[in-house]
């Protein structure tokens, strides 16, 4: 199963509007895909409920997972937006 870390680059975590980007992304990948802040236990990436209830804020490091065909492509896709300040844009 690949992964890959980020630092969270919206000022304000991943909540409000930068969470509901971030998990319509998964949500179009069509893979499960999860994400873990820092060390902790891995949540279901497509669920707003669950990516916000992380608590990550500006600058977290958090890991994404994801299986299936095309995996590695769709978790560079979701690094990249992460890597971006979502509430900016």
């Amino acid at each position: 199963m690949p992964t890959r870390t980020v630092a969270v680059a919206s000022a304000v975590g991943l909540h409000a509007r930068p969470a509901a980007v971030f998990v319509s992304a998964v949500i179009d990948s069509g893979l499960d895909v999860s994400v873990a802040l820092g060390s902790g236990e891995a949540v279901d990436a497509g669920s707003i409920l669950d990516v916000m209830a992380l608590g990550a804020r500006h600058a977290d490091v958090v890991t994404l997972s994801a299986d299936g065909d095309g995996a590695a492509v769709v978790l560079d896709s979701l690094v990249a937006l992460l890597s971006r300040d979502l509430d900016a844009e």
